[in-house]
């Protein structure tokens, strides 16, 4: 297995030199398009349930809609790249979502805007799912952990700006003019991508069959430790969204009545994610995959059981808390997938990333039942739920580590052995 992963980077691309940081730059541009469009409805979810006169479940559902057809599309999406080549595919999934922002701000009827974030979800889906896949070709294993942390931070600053900018450009204009604007902006960020990434060096076309297609697919999903990692990111991102979705409808509420942008501003603790995200690789070489992962659900669960107290103090301590456990699991989790996956890497990416979104769209809506039912403590509830289940995923591949011995011969992201 270390000679075919040597063979497949041969030539590959190493930290430090200036070709690494152009496609890190490049790479984190992306991350930040990828995740300001597909979350800047995030804090206006309140506000189009009551503009639109509907309750929290279905006010959630122009960011699951997005979601679940990026999910369901990456799946085909990084196939497509295996022929087409992963920088098209890339560059036409980041200028296809910053013109769909665009026309998202001339939506003035609640079907209109599902019809265009769910055509924003289809086509974003390239991004993401052939990020992973170039950057495992095109660079060095002993220096692709610090490419993948700053991918990570680009989705996290995207993330963080995109609930901050449009929740304060609401509040002093419309929501149509917050993300209309974010359109324009990425159209810019995009072309910048299409000029600077390096075109692949290390890529092999191979023609599209969908029969190899599903034959990759289900050998993926046959395979217990991928299948235990796609099940840990369920759970942890269906409980990230669920948090995130619905403590801007109890913030905005009373005894809080805090304004979009004052709330926009928890989502500063988005650095602190980007921080955990590039310190993954560290804790996972130190301490171990595994251990690693065990430790991030845990200070996820104690973060959700700090936003259970009434002071807001402890409520954004508590998020952020979560936000660091998250990242840190996300990065982890993510390089893991490319070192099992010693085939098609790309399907093998694109079926994490389907149970990412997957897991962001199910829970994300489910949990405004919990809402409307059984107010924070019911949401608070369902996030417990999702990362105890994801311990036991965690649990299940300790004890398939300790089955599979040949895997310690394998070189991780960092290049230490595991």
């Amino acid at each position: 297995m270390c000679t075919e992963t040597g063979k497949r980077q041969a030539g590959a691309v190493r930290r430090g030199t200036v070709t690494f940081w152009q496609i890190n730059l490049s790479f984190f541009a992306a991350g930040f398009v990828t995740f300001i469009t597909l979350y800047d409805v995030q804090p206006l979810l309140p506000l189009f349930s009551r503009e639109f006169s509907v309750p929290a479940a279905l006010g959630s559902l122009p960011l699951s809609v997005a979601t679940c057809a990026l999910a369901v599309t990456m799946l085909l999406a990084g196939s497509v790249s295996e022929t087409v080549g992963r920088k098209p595919i890339m560059t036409a999934s980041l200028l296809l979502t910053s013109l769909l922002a665009i026309l998202t701000a001339f939506s003035h009827t609640l079907p209109a805007l599902l019809a265009l974030r769910l055509a924003q979800g289809a086509v974003l889906a390239g991004l993401p799912a052939v990020a992973m896949a170039y950057l495992g070709e095109e660079i060095d294993p002993t220096s692709l952990g610090t490419a993948m942390g700053l991918y990570i931070g680009g989705n996290a600053v995207g993330g963080m700006t995109g609930r901050i900018y449009t929740a304060a450009v609401t509040d002093c204009f419309s929501w149509r003019t917050a993300i209309g604007s974010v359109g324009v902006f990425c159209l810019v960020l995009s072309l910048y991508f299409a000029r600077s990434l390096p075109s692949s060096a290390n890529f092999r076309r191979r023609p599209f069959a969908v029969r190899s297609l599903a034959a990759s697919l289900a050998g993926h999903l046959r395979e217990p430790g991928l299948l235990s990692l796609y099940g840990i990111i369920f759970m942890g991102m269906g409980a990230f969204v669920t948090l995130y979705n619905y403590v801007t409808f109890r913030l905005l509420a009373p005894p809080y009545s805090l304004s979009h942008t004052k709330v926009s501003w928890i989502f500063l603790v988005y650095l602190l994610g980007s921080c955990s995200s590039t310190l993954a690789g560290n804790l996972a070489r130190r301490f171990g995959r595994g251990t690693t992962l065990w430790f991030s659900l845990a200070v996820m669960i104690l973060g959700t059981a700090a936003t259970l107290a009434t002071g807001l103090a402890p409520i954004i301590g508590g998020i952020a808390l979560f936000t660091c456990g998250f990242f840190c699991a996300h990065s982890v989790a993510s390089s893991w997938v490319s070192v099992r996956a010693q085939t098609a890497r790309a399907q093998a990416t694109s079926l994490y990333l389907f149970f990412y979104y997957l897991g962001s769209s199910i829970s994300g809506t489910v949990g405004g039942f919990f809402w409307t039912r059984w107010h924070w403590e019911g949401v608070a509830g369902l996030i417990a739920l999702l990362l105890v289940c994801g311990l036991l995923f965690v649990a299940r591949l300790a004890s398939l580590a300790k089955a599979e011995p040949s895997h310690a011969t394998l070189v991780n992201l960092e290049g230490i052995a595991t």
